[in-house]
């Protein structure tokens, strides 16, 4: 959808390419690279954990911890039905997630999230794995994960890099999508704010 719509928009331009993704369910924001020179660099730059990564998510529970790292080794396997997930295991591969508490809600915990990794499902699967999955996930939550929501509340809020070509620093913000700032504003009202 994405690629297609810019590149009938710029169709002198040699590439237009995804440097990286998000999950279906996952709101944000996205690099994409305008050359094949570009998107290799860029690549390279993740693998090296050049690219800053932070996320913001809602979670069910009261989070303890101000901040905590979260390394569990991560690995995908497929269902019966043939549909991909992903699970800890000792056998998966090496993926770190870094939690900060930015307000509680009563039993609703708003995080940043910075990823160290980039792994497929990370940021769901780490909190699922400590009993705290994402609000509205419908995967790796319980099937009574905050239901009313008309989303997932995990949105890719910022990403930093150096420009491949240039060498420029740059930084990018996304605003969250609006359901997810209506359930901020429902939870706010609802506990009357009260934050750490």
């Amino acid at each position: 959808g994405l690629i297609e719509r810019l590149r009938a928009t710029r169709p002198d331009e040699v590439s237009l390419e995804l440097c990286h993704r998000l999950d279906k369910e996952t709101s944000g924001a996205l690099i994409v690279a305008k050359t094949r020179k570009a998107l290799v660099r860029m690549h390279d730059l993740m693998k090296e954990g050049g690219v800053e990564k932070h996320y913001l998510t809602l979670v069910k529970g009261d989070w303890v911890n101000d901040r905590q790292h979260v390394k569990f080794p991560l690995e995908r396997y497929l269902l019966p039905s043939g549909e991909r997930r992903v699970r800890v295991s000792q056998e998966g591969l090496s993926a770190h997630s870094i939690f900060t508490l930015l307000k509680r809600y009563g039993r609703v915990s708003y995080l940043d999230v910075e990823l160290k990794t980039g792994r497929t499902h990370q940021i769901r699967v780490h909190m699922a794995s400590i009993h705290h999955p994402v609000a509205g996930d419908p995967v790796y939550g319980p099937h009574n994960c905050i239901t009313s929501l008309h989303g997932q509340c995990l949105h890719a809020k910022t990403l930093g890099f150096v420009h491949p070509i240039t060498g420029e620093h740059l930084r990018f913000d996304s605003e969250l999508p609006d359901y997810f700032t209506r359930f901020l504003t429902t939870l706010r009202q609802r506990t009357g704010g009260n934050t750490l």
